[in-house]
């Protein structure tokens, strides 16, 4: 597995070194790495979405109805 170097805060790294045993504080930030870039994936992804909704011709609940309705009824 490669290593990686970052540089924390102090205080940070204190209660790390505090609270977290020896052998675990590389997993631990690995899964709150993952955690967070999940985070930010989804953030991005509503994002672009949102400007797509804005983009995008708006229906009422009504319009949406009749419209599968004939579409249904097509069948």
């Amino acid at each position: 597995m490669p290593k990686v170097n970052f540089i924390l805060d102090e205080d940070v790294r204190e209660e790390l070194v505090r609270i977290i045993p020896r052998r675990q504080r590389s997993r631990l930030v690995n899964e709150a790495i993952k955690k967070e870039l999940l985070r930010m994936k989804r953030a991005q992804a509503l994002s672009k979405l949102l400007d797509l909704r804005k983009k995008s011709a708006t229906f009422s609940a009504r319009e949406i109805q009749e419209a599968l309705g004939k579409d249904r009824s097509r069948s």
